[in-house]
């Protein structure tokens, strides 16, 4: 995603010592606001490294969470958890210290990797919004145990987020250091037709055009649910594409929360008038930026039943869940409604035969394969 812009010209990053910045907080943000960035660090570092594990966890200890959908949150937390790994440590050691530690090639390599992650996150839930548009618009043409889109979508949201971050190792702008001389990024302040031409593709193909695909996705969905919530009979299966759209749109909410700032700030630095924003204000939307990376894994666990029971397992150190709806996805909610017609009382009266017109033992059959979908994958 877009990193938070640098308010140093190019010739300065190019000269700058990174040696002598250690320790001379008027440099940048003073002793006191190290300080508060320090200990803000430490807290996004600690939490979202704790949260995004338990959620890997819970992919690896419990197959039940494993479905299509579920494949492309798990990539959105593994970049989250890269972030915490490759990135935090390194701006929570320069707060500490007072300014960056580790040389120019570090630099470059810190704007690289948050660069990247920040772009997979975002990618991944226009995919993830655009899944949702196909499962509730198109609900009978869409089969949710194809595994094979779910890793397109997930190769296809690194791929494209390579062929962005890229660039500037090779000369297309530049990764540089930040104005809090804390942290790094790409060096949006530069007016050079090289650096312009770059930060317009990567505002519109990266921040512009995912956050398009999202609202036309939730923007035709909610529609569609206003219509069903007409109806007085709500099959269980519609009520757990509701209860997973509105956890999907409140993740897009809070990550473009923390994520839309951090590009406005770039945008004001890189077109307007140098010197506009202090180092202070500009670092308020970087650790807000990074703090994604703690939101995300909660609502999964909180929101999501089937993450919240695995959760509540592990915490009872249960190797399996026990309830029988905890595998229900959405395939299965797709056969279960064809089966139902939207029906309450035709599920009655499969579960509870009578004598009429349709045999017994038909209407046995009919139950049996209904709860074999409920119960099983």
């Amino acid at each position: 995603m877009l990193p938070v812009l640098g308010m140093l010209n190019d010739s300065a990053v190019q000269n700058l010592s990174l040696g002598d910045s250690r320790g001379s907080p008027t440099a940048g943000l003073s002793r006191t606001a190290l300080n508060v960035v320090a200990v803000c660090l430490g807290c996004i570092m600690v939490l979202g490294s704790l949260y995004n594990f338990l959620v890997l966890l819970i992919f690896v200890k419990f197959e039940a969470v494993r479905t299509p959908i579920n494949m492309i949150l798990l990539n959105i937390s593994v970049s989250d958890l890269l972030v915490c790994i490759f990135g935090t440590p390194f701006s929570f050691a320069a707060s500490v210290s007072g300014g960056w530690l580790i040389g120019q090639q570090g630099c470059k390599w810190y704007g690289f990797c948050n660069s990247l992650f920040g772009i997979v996150s975002l990618v991944s839930l226009s995919m993830l919004s655009y899944e949702r548009y196909l499962a509730v618009l198109k609900y009978a043409k869409v089969d949710a145990s194809n595994y094979k889109n779910a890793w397109i979508c997930i190769v296809g949201s690194w791929v494209y987020s390579l062929s962005w971050t890229v660039p500037p190792l090779f000369g297309w702008s530049s990764y540089g250091l930040e104005s809090s001389r804390t942290t790094c990024s790409v060096v949006w302040h530069s007016r050079s037709p090289n650096n312009v031409s770059y930060i317009v593709c990567l505002f519109l193909f990266c921040l512009v055009f995912p956050l398009l695909v999202m609202m036309f996705s939730y923007g035709r969905i909610v529609r569609i649910i206003q219509g069903q919530m007409c109806r007085i009979n709500l099959t269980a299966a519609q009520k757990r594409e509701h209860h997973l759209l509105f956890m999907v749109m409140c993740m897009v909410t809070c990550y473009l929360f923390c994520w839309l700032p951090y590009g406005l700030v770039s945008l004001i630095t890189t077109f307007g008038k140098p010197g506009t924003l202090s180092p202070t204000i500009s670092i308020i939307p970087s650790i807000l930026a990074k703090s994604s990376t703690v939101i995300n894994p909660l609502i999964y666990i909180f929101m999501n039943k089937q993450f919240y029971r695995c959760f509540l397992s592990i915490l009872k150190c249960e190797s399996e869940t026990h309830n029988s709806d905890f595998t229900f996805n959405s395939r299965h909610s797709r056969e279960l409604h064809m089966k139902e017609n939207g029906s309450i009382q035709h599920r009655i009266n499969q579960s509870f035969p009578r004598k009429d017109t349709m045999s017994s033992a038909a209407k046995q059959q009919k139950f049996t394969l209904v709860v074999h979908h409920i119960d099983y994958r």
